[in-house]
């Protein structure tokens, strides 16, 4: 599942381009992190799934904003930091091993993800869905 690496090729193409090495990368990277999926509690829409470390998770549980891990920065990542669209903590679900996360949250702002709609709106970071019969990904926010 190859394709062209360009950040339109990949954020609205229709191709599908999964990054199979995105965990081992992250791993390497920053090996102290653990997955966090991230589901609006009203909605109940996965929003987005991204990583955390101890600190960034013992930030998110004072602050009641969720933070996260950035492996391909290195940083700390305050989700609306700059953009001001942060996701306001309702609680934190651990699973039944203990190496992942579930961070219920209420999204605060004009949007969740970095993408936009051809309205200039930002959407969820799952905007798409793979049709299964044909393999091409389908916008379902245009």
């Amino acid at each position: 599942m190859t394709g062209s690496n360009s950040a339109a090729d990949l954020e609205e193409g229709t191709a599908l381009q999964l990054d199979f090495t995105k965990v081992a990368k992250a791993a390497e990277q920053s090996p102290d992190v653990i997955p966090v999926a991230v589901q609006d509690a009203d909605s109940k829409e996965v929003i987005l799934v991204a990583y955390v470390n101890e600190e960034a998770l013992q930030r998110t549980i004072r602050t009641r904003i969720a933070t996260f891990w950035s492996t391909s920065r290195r940083e700390l990542w305050i989700k609306g930091e700059t953009s001001g669209n942060h996701f306001e903590m309702v609680e934190v679900r651990v699973n039944c091993e203990q190496n992942s996360l579930l961070y219920v949250v209420r999204p605060k702002g004009d949007g969740i993800c970095h993408t936009k709609n051809s309205q200039g709106m930002a959407r969820d970071c799952y905007y798409r869905r793979l049709d299964l019969e044909s393999g091409i990904l389908e916008n379902l926010n245009p």
